[in-house]
C-alpha cells in the first residue's frame, strides 16, 4: 500500500507518494502565484489550490494504481482565511499568512479580550498574521462579504472540502488561529464570544492523526482516487514538517530554512513564553505541543536577495552554468565571519518572532565602498541565521537544552549555510533521510491514521534516519559580537520602520 501526503503551500502544492517502508515513490509540485495587491497584502484564489492539486494527485497515480492508496494526509500554509457562503462558494480571495494588513484589527482583539487572557487562552499574543484578525479586518471593510459567511475554514482544510463535502480541521493548524483553547485543544468560546462570531462557522477540529472524511464521488472524477479513501486530518505545515523531521518528542528541536524560518520544539506540556514571544500551539503528535519561533522572510531573503541582486549568476545558469545560489554562496565563502562589519536585518516582510511587528523591514547595515556582493551574500546569510537563534535563545531560557537541532528546508542545500547555524547556534546540527518536509510529515500522518502504526513517533522511528551531522567550529565564537550587534539593531530602528511603514501605505 501508499500513502499520499498533500502540502497546500504558498506558491505550490507539493504531492509525495510514499511507500509502506517510508521511500518516497514519486512527487508532484504544480506552482501558482499570489497577489500583492496593496502594501501589508497578500492575497490567492483558494480554487488554484484545488486545480494544482487534482493535477498533482493524477500524476501521482500515473504510478500506482488508485486501489493502492491506503489514506491521504494534509497539510499546508497556515493561518490563512478562506470565508465560504452557505454553499461553500468562496466569497473573497483567501488572506494568506504573510499579509499584514490587520495590524490594527489585533489591538482591537487585545483590547476586548485583554493580553493576559489570550496568552492564557491561546498561548500567543494575536498577531496580524493569524486567523481572528483577518476575520475582524473583512468585517470592518468589507461587511457584505462578513454577512455572508457560513464557514471559515484554512487553506488545506479547503482542499479536504473540495476532496470530500466535509469541513474539519485538526488541533495543530486551528491553533494558529486565535480561536483555539491551546490548553484544552478546543475552540475557545471564551474568544468566539467576544468576538460575536458564531461556533457554527468553525470546522470541527480533531487531532492530526484521525482519519476525518472520505474522497466523493466528484473529487474521485478529478482526481482519480478511489471514492471512499480515507483522509487523515494531518497539521499545519510546521508541525507536520516536525514529524517529517522526527521532531515528536520532548525536548527536541529542528530548524527549518523554508521561505519563511522556525524554530520549533516539542513539549509535552502546554506552556507559554511569558511575554508570548513564542508560539504555544498543539503539536500534529496527540496529546502533545510545541514552541516554536517563526522568521516570515528565512530562505525567501534569499531568494529576494538572489532575484534583485544575483542577475549575473541567474544567466549563467540559464546558460548551463552552476546554480544561482551555489555561485552566490561559494563567493560568500571566501568573507570571514561578520562580512567584515555589515549585518543584514532580515525583516522583508515585516517579523514575528521575537519582534512581532508588521511594520519591521529589511536592511543592511553597515555598507561601505569595501564591501562587495560577497559580503552582501553572506550577510544575508548571517542575518536569517541570527534571527533564527533569537528564537532558539528564548526556547534555552524556558529550560529547551537540545544536545543537537535537525535542520531542513530548502536553504540547508547549502554546506556554507549549515555551518554557520551550527556555529551561530553553538550546537550540532543534523540531517535526517526525510528531505520532503511538510508533505512527508502529512505522509506519515496518514500511515499513523489508516492503522498502519501505533504512533506517531513509532512511525517516526521507523522512517526517519540521521544522515549528516555537522559540529560547531573553530568560527564559532566569531560570531558573539556581531549576534550582540544585531540584536541591538531592532530597538534602534523600530519607531523608523513604523514611520516608513506607515508612508508606504497612505
Amino acid at each position: 500500500m501508499y500513502y499520499i501526503g498533500l502540502d497546500i503551500g504558498t506558491s505550490s502544492v507539493k504531492a509525495l507518494l510514499v511507500s509502506a517502508d517510508g521511500e518516497v515513490m514519486g512527487s508532484a509540485n504544480p506552482e501558482y502565484p499570489f497577489q500583492t495587491p496593496k502594501p501589508l497584502w497578500a492575497e490567492t484564489d483558494p480554487d488554484v489550490w484545488w486545480e494544482a492539486t487534482c493535477k498533482a494527485i493524477r500524476s501521482l497515480l500515473e504510478e500506482v494504481n488508485a486501489s493502492e492508496i491506503a489514506a491521504i494526509g494534509l497539510t499546508g500554509q497556515m493561518h490563512g482565511m478562506v470565508a465560504l457562503d452557505s454553499k461553500g462558494k468562496v466569497l473573497r480571495p483567501c488572506i494568506m499568512w504573510n499579509d499584514q494588513r490587520s495590524f490594527r484589527e489585533c489591538d482591537e482583539i487585545t483590547q476586548m479580550v485583554g493580553q493576559s487572557e489570550i496568552l492564557r487562552i491561546t498561548g500567543n499574543p494575536v498577531l496580524a498574521g493569524f486567523t481572528a484578525p483577518k476575520v475582524l479586518w473583512v468585517k470592518n471593510n468589507e461587511p457584505e462579504v462578513y454577512s455572508s459567511i457560513d464557514k471559515i475554514v484554512l487553506p488545506k482544510d479547503y482542499v479536504r472540502y473540495k476532496l470530500s463535502s466535509e469541513f474539519f480541521t485538526d488541533v495543530s493548524d486551528a491553533s494558529g488561529t486565535s480561536l483555539l483553547d491551546v490548553g484544552n485543544r478546543k475552540w475557545s468560546t471564551e474568544m468566539l464570544d467576544a468576538l460575536g462570531w458564531s461556533s457554527q462557522w468553525m470546522p470541527e477540529v480533531t487531532e492530526s492523526t484521525e482519519a476525518t472524511a472520505k474522497i466523493s464521488e466528484e473529487a474521485s472524477s478529478l482526481t482519480g482516487l478511489a471514492v471512499g479513501t480515507p483522509i487523515i486530518a494531518g497539521g499545519g505545515d510546521q508541525a507536520a514538517q516536525a514529524v517529517g523531521c522526527g521532531i515528536v518528542r520532548e525536548g527536541m528541536v529542528s530548524a527549518t530554512l523554508g521561505t519563511s524560518g522556525v524554530i520549533f520544539a516539542q513539549s509535552d506540556e502546554y506552556r507559554v513564553e511569558p511575554k508570548g514571544k513564542l508560539h504555544a500551539f498543539c503539536h500534529a503528535v496527540p496529546g502533545k505541543w510545541h514552541l516554536m519561533g517563526v522568521m516570515l522572510s528565512a530562505a525567501g531573503s534569499f531568494q529576494w536577495y538572489k532575484n534583485q541582486l544575483g542577475s549575473e549568476e541567474q544567466n549563467l545558469e540559464d546558460n548551463g552554468g552552476p546554480n544561482a545560489y551555489d555561485s552566490l554562496t561559494s563567493a560568500a565563502e571566501t568573507v570571514a565571519p561578520g562580512s567584515e562589519g555589515l549585518i543584514f536585518l532580515p525583516y522583508l516582510s515585516g517579523e514575528r518572532t521575537p519582534h512581532p511587528d508588521p511594520h519591521a523591514r529589511g536592511c543592511f547595515i553597515g555598507l561601505s565602498v569595501r564591501h562587495e556582493k560577497r559580503h552582501l551574500t553572506r550577510s544575508v546569510l548571517e542575518g536569517v541565521s541570527f534571527g533564527l537563534n533569537d528564537s532558539l535563545e528564548l526556547m534555552r531560557n524556558l529550560g529547551v537544552n537540545p544536545k543537537e537541532i535537525v535542520l531542513s528546508g530548502g536553504g540547508t542545500r547549502s554546506n556554507l549555510w549549515k555551518q554557520m547555524l551550527a556555529d551561530v547556534f553553538t550546537s550540532r546540527c543534523t540531517m535526517v533521510n526525510a528531505l520532503e518536509g511538510a508533505a512527508y510529515g502529512a505522509a506519515v500522518l496518514s500511515a499513523v491514521g489508516s492503522g498502519a502504526f501505533a504512533s506517531v513517533e513509532d512511525a517516526c522511528n521507523q522512517w526517519i534516519k540521521q544522515t549528516e551531522v555537522v559540529e560547531p567550529s573553530n568560527e564559532s565564537s566569531s560570531y558573539d559580537k556581531y549576534y550582540s550587534i544585531y540584536r541591538s539593531l531592532y530597538p534602534s530602528l523600530q519607531e523608523t520602520f513604523r514611520a516608513l511603514s506607515e508612508d508606504a501605505s497612505t
